[in-house]
Order: structure tokens, then sequence, then C-alpha cells
């Protein structure tokens, strides 16, 4: 009997065992299902996004206008660009304009972060939290250590964002999204994109930081204003002597650091595919034409691939651009352009003649001709427009268009130039006049209107692209029109009449069972009413991510930090110490010892421009250059150290004590 009933146990316990593990393995096989789905989901339909600059509220609502699904903006307090700041007030007028286009607004705090300035900080976010901003751009990890509300952040390029280990670390710390290095490859981004699922934001446009971002300390180092501190004196952009290891001047008087300016325009499906999620465009300090026009080109290339891959990918925000220009990035503020190292190194990026802005490219110069000049394509030209050219003594020269007599160009003052000399034009100023217009760029969200007779007399129904609708009822008594004609046509022209408000009319029905009589002043206003009431709801049902941030304690990817990543800060150096660093130095600001200090680091290379490369230009490169090589300005002078392995470029205060390796000895001979 007992082993009956032992066997019996057995039975069930095995019955229920199966049962157990068929039933665990089919949930674990339904949430697989369920993930991949989402996943796949998510992929299909990846929203991606065209950041601009917003230089103040002005600048801010142009670059939404002209498309940008998002914009970045400074708050009185804590920006890079001290220039750039902006009121609470304003703030609060960008975040509603832009909800109701449901695009996002960023707002920049990325300096880093003095112990007295910490709760003025902490204040300054509430505010920001307070009024609608949808995420803060910081470099400063003091701002992960504080009590905050539920406010999204992202990690500003400063923070250190050039490998993978450095970007998961800051996603498991509770970062959303990570502005990452300028200098990355399309490789490297891809392996930072399969590491982690962090929102990827990356510059596709702009002016170029020589240095890593956050590591250049030659403002301070050569003047007390600290570029981390959102005061650059951009020392990269002034001339310098080449000197070389004997003391002789290999080059006089050039912009040795400045480089060309970025465009990834053609890189954007490349860049989708590697995992980039927002495309940023540098310039809070540019003009309102720069953005507009940068803007506006970029949405154009964006939408046409949106359009061929609508199946993968979304717009990040609603509505459309209309434009009255054609925009053309050349034509507004650049020094030439570099895809810089996104399909890794290939030619020269340096923009040694000048650190001003070059423009479109015109032609050349056929003739000089009395007080004037013959230039090729001279019709694309307009008087009072800027021209850029390199003049006999090799330097980034200009003159003004005062009038064009048939192939005549006249300049306001006239220069001596050879033969041959390409022009460009660096001011246009028909385009500037048209693109200053407000009416240039307009943005509108496409509206059905569904009017309809009541009981009791009419209604009518605005729904907008994204769901949301408004009615609005007219109480009346019904009388037949007078005429025979149909009223239907005049009061379908009417409604269509959107005027400046923010939407289009993409559908319009009327729903008439007789031929009622309606004054169209009565059709105007409903018209009027209800889509200023849908301008409310829009705004009002707009859906901000929110995300606490909750203390982490996972390892940092390195154990000692020294003063380039700019630990400023108590809380800075406690959210490190929790992270597992033990070796903590000052930022630079607290701790320079003048004349001996690293004060660049820079992918860029001075040898690579020069055609003196031994990793890349071996073969044509000739005799070696005697190291080590100095730039010097003035009284400020810099040594040149090259690391050949990594591909980088350090440069050092004069008086600091360096020791030189050999570039076989580096490259392991492995040329």
């Amino acid at each position: 009997m007992l082993w009956s009933i032992l066997c019996l146990l057995r039975l069930i316990y095995g019955v229920l065992g199966c049962f157990c593990v068929n039933y665990f393995l089919n949930l674990q096989i339904v949430a697989i299902k369920t993930k991949s789905q989402s996943l796949t989901s998510y992929r299909m339909k990846r929203k991606i996004e065209i950041l601009a600059p917003a230089k103040n509220l002005f600048q801010g609502m142009a670059a939404i206008n002209a498309g940008a699904d998002a914009v970045y903006i400074g708050a009185p307090q804590f920006g890079a660009r001290t220039n750039a700041t902006n009121s609470v007030e304003d703030i609060a007028e960008m975040v509603k304009y832009a909800h109701l286009f449901k695009a996002q607004v960023f707002v920049v705090i990325n300096t880093i972060l003095y112990d007295n300035e910490l709760e003025a900080c902490k204040k300054l976010i509430y505010q920001l939290y307070d009024i609608g901003v949808d995420a803060l751009i910081v470099q400063d990890m003091a701002i992960m250590e504080m009590d905050l509300p539920p406010i999204v952040i992202h990690a500003s390029t400063q923070a250190n964002n050039r490998d993978a280990k450095h970007v998961k670390f800051l996603k498991d710390a509770g970062m959303k999204r990570v502005v990452l290095a300028r200098e990355l490859n399309l490789d490297q981004v891809r392996e930072i994109s399969e590491a982690t699922d962090v929102e990827l934001e990356f510059f596709v446009s702009g002016a170029l930081c020589v240095s890593f971002s956050g590591n250049c300390y030659m403002s301070i180092a050569g003047g007390e204003r600290s570029a981390n501190r959102g005061s650059c004196a951009q020392n990269c952009r002034l001339p310098y002597q080449l000197i070389d290891g004997t003391g002789t001047t290999l080059i006089a008087n050039s912009h040795l650091l400045s480089i060309k300016d970025l465009d990834l325009s053609d890189q954007l499906p490349n860049l989708i595919e590697a995992g980039v999620t927002s495309f940023k465009i540098e310039g809070r300090l540019k003009d309102i034409v720069y953005v507009k026009n940068n803007t506006s080109f970029l949405r154009k290339k964006l939408d046409t691939f949106l359009e061929s891959n609508s199946d993968k990918y979304q717009k990040a925000s609603s509505g459309r651009t209309f434009y009255n220009f054609e925009p053309e990035m050349d034509r507004s503020f650049n020094r030439g352009y570099t895809d810089y190292f996104v399909n890794k190194r290939k030619e020269k990026i340096g923009s040694w003649e000048s650190p001003k802005s070059q423009g479109q490219l015109i032609g050349k110069l056929l003739e000089v001709r009395a007080n004037g000049y013959v230039i090729e394509n001279y019709e694309k030209l307009n008087n009072g427009d800027g021209l850029y050219f390199i003049n006999e003594q090799g330097e980034g020269d200009g003159a003004q268009i005062n009038i064009i007599v048939n192939d005549l160009v006249v300049p306001n003052t006239f220069k001596p130039l050879a033969v041959g000399t390409v022009i460009y034009r660096n001011s246009d100023a028909e385009f500037n006049k048209m693109v200053e217009k407000e009416n240039s760029a307009v943005r509108k969200i496409g509206v059905a209107l569904h009017f309809t007779e009541t009981e009791n007399g009419f209604q009518l129904l605005a729904r907008d692209e994204d769901g949301h609708q408004c009615v609005m009822s007219f109480d009346t008594a019904k009388e037949l029109a007078k005429s025979q004609e149909s009223v239907i046509p005049n009061i379908k022209k009417n409604l269509a009449k959107t005027g400046n408000t923010p939407f289009i009319v993409d559908e319009l029905e009327v729903e008439f069972s007789s031929n009622w009589f309606l004054p169209i002043s009565k059709v105007n206003e409903m018209r009027r009413e209800v889509l200023e009431q849908l301008v409310e709801v829009r705004v009002k049902e707009y859906h901000r991510e929110e995300f606490q941030i909750t203390k982490t304690d996972h390892p940092y990817p390195v154990k000692t930090l020294d003063y380039m990543y700019n630990v400023s800060n108590k809380l800075a150096r406690a959210f490190y110490k929790r992270h597992g660093v033990t070796e903590i130095e000052k930022a630079f600001e607290l701790q320079w010892d003048p004349g001996k200090a690293r004060v660049m680091t820079t992918k860029y290379c001075v040898k690579y421009e020069l055609g003196k490369c031994a990793r890349f230009q071996r073969d044509t490169m000739g005799e070696k250059l005697v190291e080590p090589l100095t730039l010097k300005h003035g009284e400020n002078e810099y040594k040149l150290k090259f690391n050949c392995k990594p591909c980088e470029m350090e440069i050092w205060e004069k008086d600091a004590e360096l020791e030189f390796e050999d570039e076989d000895e580096q490259l392991g001979y492995l040329i």
C-alpha cells in the first residue's frame, strides 16, 4: 500500500514538474516573442531628430519653424556659451511654442560647477522642470548627485563620450541620451550603439572644436578664461608660427589650429544605420540666417530619407515646413567643409589661411580690368555681396561688391589679385534678406475640418494629424438660403483660410441636409475659435517623458582620474568615489601650474596637414621633421607631442618636460 502511494506521488510530481517546466518555458517564449516584437516595432519606427541651436527665443522659434524636431538653449547660468544666455521666462515661452509641434526643448547646463554654485544650479534645475523643459544637457557629474525632480538628463559631449565603456556607464547611471564625441568614426559609433541602447546624438554640421570636447585648456592657460566655464577665447583660431627643434621657423604666420567646419549631411543614412537618433547642428552664437538655412537644409535631406524608409523610421515631431527659399548650407557662415573623421582619417582638414567664413564657391578670377574683376559665374553675384579669396600674401582676405556692370564686378575697395584666384562669396546679400523674412520658413500642422448641422444649429469639428480634436457649436434657428446655388463651396472656401494659425487644412467636409443659410462671418468665427482651442489642447496634452535619477554604484571604467575629467566640486568627487574611482585629481581650473600643463588633446594632426605623417604618408613624406615642434603666438609658446598609436596630438605649455618617442618605435615598424 505504501509503495503504491509513493509511486502515485512520484507520478503526480513528475506530471506537475513537466507542467511547470512547460508553463515557464512558454512564459519565456512569450516574453521573448513580446520583447522581440517590441524591439522590432521600435526599430521599424525609430524617431529621428534634427536638433537645432537657439541663441535666444526668437531664433529658437525660427528653428522650429524651419523644421527642427528639438532645440537646445542656454539658461541664465551654467551654459558653455556665456553670450547665449536666456531668462527662465523666455525658455518657458520656447517650451510652449516647441510643444505645440511636439518638438522638444533641451537646456544646456554644461559648465563645470564650483562648490558655491551647487545650490544655485539645483534651484535652476527645479525651475526648468517646472516650466516643462524636456531634458538637461550636462557635463558635471555633480548634477547626478543632486536631489532632482524627475527630469531627463543627457550627457554633454564634454563628458568623455568616446568609447562604448564610458557611454554604457553613463546610461546605467541614468542618462537617457549621450552626445557623442565628434572625433568618432562610423565603426566606433556602431560599436557604441551595439553595446548599449542609450539614445545617441551626433554633431552633423557647424564649427568644430579642434580639441576633444571638455579637454581644451589653452584659453585659461593663456588668459584665465575657462572654456569649461563658458568663456572660451578661441585660441585655436589665432595665427601661429611653427618652429622646429633646431629653432627654424617652418611656417611664419598661419592659423595652424583652425580647422574647417563639419558637414555630414550626406552621411545621414550611414549614421542612422550605425545607431544615431539625433543630428545636432552647432551654432548657439550664430545668426538667424545660419540657423534657418542649416536647419532647413538638413530637414529636407532627412525628410527625403524618411520618405524612402518609412517602414523603419519616422519624424520626431509634428507638422511640415513650407519654404520661400532654397536652403544651401554653403550660403551661410562656413570655413569650408569636412566630414572630419566619420570615415576615418583620409584628407586634410585645416583652414589655415583664415578662421573667417569662406562661404560659397563662385569661380576663378578670369581678368582684372580697371577697378574691378571679371569672375567666372559672376551672374550668381549681387550688389552688396561679400567676397572671400586668398590674397597674394597667402592670407584669407575679402572685399564687398559695390556694383556689377555687365560682367565687371566692382568692389568697394579694390585689391590686386592674380588671375586664377579662386573666389568665394561669404555674404550673400539677397539670400540673407530672403531668409531673414519671418515667412521664409512656415511650419503647419495638418488638420481635418468637419462642418455639420445639429438639431439646434451647426457644429465644427477639428481633428489634427496627431489625433487631438476640438468641437465648436453654434446654436441658431436654421433657415434656407434664398439662392438655389449651394452654400457649401463658399463655406469650404472660408474654412480653408487658416491664415497665421499653425494649421493647414488637409481634409475638409461639409454635410448639410438642406441648403442652409449661414453668415460667412459666423463660419470664420467658428473656424478661428476651434483652431485656437486646438492650439491649447495640443500644448496641454503634450506628453513630456520623465525619469527619476537614482544613485547607482556600478564601476566606472577607470580607477584614476586626472585633471582632464574636470572634477571641480565635492558632489562630482562623491559620484566618482561611489562608482569605484580611487584617485581623483582636481580640475585644471583649480590647480593649474603655469607653463607646464598639457592644454589640449586632439585627433587633428599638424604633421598630417604638412604631409609628414609616418603612419599614413610614409611613401611621400620625405625627410622627417626635427622635433619638438613649437607653436608660437606672441609670448605664448606650446610644444607639440605626437602619439602615433592612438593617432592623437597633444599640445603642452612651453616649460613642460616631455619625452619624445620616435614614430617608428611607437608604430612598431608596422606601417
